[in-house]
């Protein structure tokens, strides 16, 4: 069974930086793609980033972030970053980490991953 559990959420001003940690237990290995989704209060769940490690580490993000924050992991320690830079107040969410058990073509749905971390909050303030 494959656990994630997600850290580094706080509150921030505008402008300002957080970084998001995520540890994977039980992973199965090579095969696995990652990535971050965030859930803001009335919303749904929404891409962020992700990378596909059986792909060398390919990496992708969604407009709304892209240029702002970075993902980066290290496959062999089973961990994943978010570094969020220049936070907007549009940032405030709970941020969750998954994890594709296998190879898939899609990277960016919810209905791709099969395990969820338990989430962590990120509140930005104007």
């Amino acid at each position: 069974q494959v656990q994630l559990v997600e850290s580094g959420g706080g509150l921030v001003q505008a402008g300002g930086s957080l970084r998001l940690s995520c540890a994977a237990s039980g992973r199965t290995g090579s095969t696995d793609s990652m990535g971050w989704f965030r859930q803001a209060p009335g919303k749904e769940r929404e891409f962020v980033a992700a990378i596909r490690w059986w792909t060398g580490g390919t990496l992708y993000y969604a407009d709304s972030v892209k240029g702002r924050f970075t993902i980066s992991g290290d496959n062999a320690k089973n961990t994943m970053y978010l570094q969020m830079d220049s936070l907007k107040p549009e940032d405030t969410a709970v941020y969750y980490c998954a994890l594709q058990a296998r190879k898939r073509s899609v990277i960016a749905t919810t209905g791709s991953y099969d395990y969820w971390g338990q989430g962590t909050q990120v509140t930005v303030s104007s």
